[in-house]
């Protein structure tokens, strides 16, 4: 059903889609732009991904790229799913399916050609829509127009039957509603989400990440985390999350405000772990977080006896001192210290020590960390006066 026009958008224009969409039959109706190009259109919101729904089948669509001379990647192809690449664009183009089996975790799928039943098969009405992007139409089979429009974010269908197919909708669910969603989220659909909470114990602790820090991008996320703590989500997931946890996030998140930060996703789920760095890094190893993030966690929480700025900049890193000031709520301070300030090297060595008659050995190393201290102590002095301090440490 043709709900409503697309707006004038840039991605409309797009010679490589245009280019694409006529390889692929667009003009006769064999394949349409889907999800969430047309949503974020619809919903004035930025557009970063388009991806195609077509009739054709894998093989089809391989065949059709190919004569083109377009590059075609089988990235999906047991699920329809090819990467096109049109001139250095990337597209992905998925036949039109209906789900076969599905045990919450992955799903066994057969071809169709029925628009209607490849849109009952996806998890949110308004990821459910459908256009053509040289005549505008839109065509919404679910009523997901509607639900844009009322800023409501709605399951197709059976929200149980929909989490059963896929238990990562319950998270999702929380995402789109921070995106799209407007005021409370629906008390039916919670009240489900919650008796559905368990199921998340079958998912991949990397879904489980990846979805999380999707989440943690977002502008605000802290009323949709409390939403999943009221809903014993966080049992099932991240047991260490308390109300705190949320409320350490909440106040990176005004942090970043007023230092006007983009969001930083992977600082917002550092807050969320525990603060001792044992048992969040014993948390990240449940995640399977990369080994960066793990890295940056480490240092983020670890103890130290610097303060200042940028003596915990030299410890650290100036990525960890900025995220220790954040955590902390204490970001102005830090960012004026660090501003242009590149962390220095000591002026001195082993060789300076040797020189001034200290034999080679422990004591070298000893006195190298009586002068590297007090340097740092002094705020990174030059050279001359980094040369008196050693002479202070000398041993008489």
């Amino acid at each position: 059903m043709i709900g409503a026009a697309l707006p004038a958008a840039a991605w409309r224009d797009d010679t490589a889609l245009l280019r694409l969409f006529a390889v692929l039959g667009g003009r006769e109706g064999l394949t349409r732009i889907v999800g969430g190009a047309v949503r974020d259109t619809m919903a004035d919101q930025p557009v970063t991904d388009v991806d195609l729904a077509t009739k054709l089948r894998p093989d089809a669509v391989v065949a059709r790229l190919t004569a083109a001379g377009i590059k075609a990647v089988p990235t999906g192809i047991a699920h329809g799913t090819i990467t096109a690449v049109v001139d250095g664009h990337v597209f992905e183009v998925t036949s039109l399916r209906r789900d076969v089996a599905t045990d919450g975790r992955r799903a066994t799928v057969a071809f169709t050609d029925d628009w209607a039943e490849d849109a009952a098969r996806r998890d949110f009405t308004i990821n459910a829509l459908y256009a053509d992007p040289v005549s505008g139409a839109v065509y919404d089979l679910t009523g997901g127009l509607a639900d844009l429009a009322a800023r409501r974010v709605r399951f197709i269908g059976d929200a149980a039957a929909r989490i059963d197919e896929d238990h990562l909708r319950i998270l999702r669910y929380f995402r789109f509603h921070v995106r799209f969603g407007c005021g409370d989220a629906d008390p039916t659909t919670l009240a489900i989400i919650a008796a559905k909470a368990a199921s998340l114990r079958a998912l991949s602790r990397e879904r489980i990440a990846d979805e999380l820090l999707k989440l943690l991008r977002l502008t605000d996320p802290v009323p949709a985390l409390r939403l999943m703590l009221g809903a014993g989500l966080f049992a099932h997931m991240i047991a260490e999350v308390s109300a705190p946890s949320i409320d350490a996030v909440s106040r990176l998140v005004m942090a970043e405000q007023l230092a006007a930060l983009s969001p930083d996703p992977v600082l917002r789920l550092i807050a969320l772990l525990p603060t001792d760095s044992s048992s969040a890094i014993l948390v990240a190893g449940r995640l399977k977080l990369s080994k960066r993030i793990g890295k940056r966690l480490v240092a983020a929480r670890c103890e130290t006896a610097a303060h200042e700025p940028r003596a915990v900049a030299y410890a650290l890193g100036i990525e960890a001192a900025i995220d220790r000031a954040l955590l902390a709520g204490d970001a102005a301070t830090t960012r004026e210290a660090l501003g242009g300030w590149t962390v220095p090297r000591l002026p001195i060595g082993g060789g300076d020590i040797v020189a001034r008659g200290v034999a080679a050995g422990p004591d070298v190393a000893r006195i190298l960390k009586a002068v590297e201290a007090q340097w740092v102590a002094e705020g990174f002095p030059d050279a001359a006066r980094t040369r008196a301090i050693l002479d202070e440490k000398l041993p008489l």
